[in-house]
């Protein structure tokens, strides 16, 4: 989503050994005067970087900042076979697609409609030849608990229609999201759902197959994640997920 965006300001940098890496970081200027390449090093926050427990494949901290308030600071790290072999490192195919601004830029086009979405600070990536690494500081939403650790705590408190209405006005503005599970649905003491993690996330045209897909992703989730209950009540529970979810749709705008 490389649009144009009077408000973005890019701050280039050297890095790595002998700073013969290429850096850029993206940031609003209505929100910051400038921009730190230390700010995506978790070892220069010292103790108040708290690595994040169940975050996939790790790469995620907790900052207690006090210019920006708290934080996540997130890196862009590989999964499935080639993982061990490297674990950070991505092809470069030109700034605007590099991971980390794909998804800063992505997270302001849905708080600019609307969406519960987390306030993206800064994004960097750092050249090295043929590769990069990404990170991706932002907002870190205090007091919520994920849609996985209510389920597993009381599913009958787990508010099942919401969910899917929340799900459907993503959808309506053409959100695909690329890994809808139940640990990126947030919900807030208040009862208000988030959405969160919208790496490989983009936005087209709304459509049965990608929503589907969304919608599939999200039950084999809850599946996977059901422990000792029954498939069949985990079923039920999702039929009410999706009742939520075409009742908004049905809606429209």
């Amino acid at each position: 989503m490389a649009v144009f965006d009077a408000a973005e300001s890019l701050t280039p940098f050297r890095a790595g050994p002998g700073g013969r890496g290429a850096g850029s970081i993206l940031f609003d200027r209505t929100q910051l005067r400038q921009a730190d390449p230390r700010w995506f090093d978790p070892g220069a926050w010292g103790p108040r970087a708290v690595p994040v427990s169940g975050s996939g494949r790790g790469g995620a901290w907790f900052i207690d900042d006090t210019s920006n308030g708290p934080t996540v600071l997130r890196h862009y790290l590989r999964g499935g076979l080639v993982a061990p072999l490297n674990r950070d490192r991505h092809l470069w195919r030109g700034a605007n697609r590099a991971r980390s601004f794909v998804e800063f830029r992505l997270l302001r086009e849905l708080l600019r409609r609307g969406l519960p979405v987390p306030q993206p600070i800064a994004a960097s990536y750092v050249r090295d030849g043929l590769t990069y690494t990404a990170a991706i500081l932002m907002q870190r939403l205090v007091g919520v608990r994920s849609l996985a650790d209510l389920a597993a705590a009381d599913p009958a408190t787990v508010p099942w229609a919401e969910t899917g209405r929340l799900v459907a006005r993503f959808h309506r503005e053409g959100l695909d999201h690329a890994d809808l599970n139940a640990h990126n649905i947030l919900y807030d003491e208040a009862g208000k759902g988030w959405l969160i993690d919208f790496d490989r996330g983009r936005m087209h045209i709304p459509e049965t197959a990608w929503r589907e897909r969304n919608l599939a992703r999200l039950q084999r989730s809850l599946l996977k994640l059901r422990g000792a209950r029954d498939e069949a009540d985990v079923r039920a529970d999702f039929a009410r997920l999706r009742a939520g979810y075409d009742a908004q749709w049905d809606k429209g705008f």
